[in-house]
């Protein structure tokens, strides 16, 4: 899931249930740990995603 410096505490929430990703294999960050996707894997498609700088990841 995003940090909450990169989107604010609450919407990092909503946007990590609803934002799809095609690294996560078409689906979000939740559904992705709720999978059993290891979290560093989720991480890194988010920080991909967000296109955060190296400084966050």
């Amino acid at each position: 899931m995003a940090r909450p410096s990169a989107l604010g505490a609450g919407y990092a929430r909503a946007w990590a249930r609803q934002f799809v990703m095609g690294d996560l294999g078409g689906r979000t960050a939740q559904e992705a740990l709720d999978d059993g996707v290891p979290p560093k894997e989720v991480w890194a498609a988010v920080w991909k995603a967000l296109e955060l700088p190296a400084r966050e990841r």
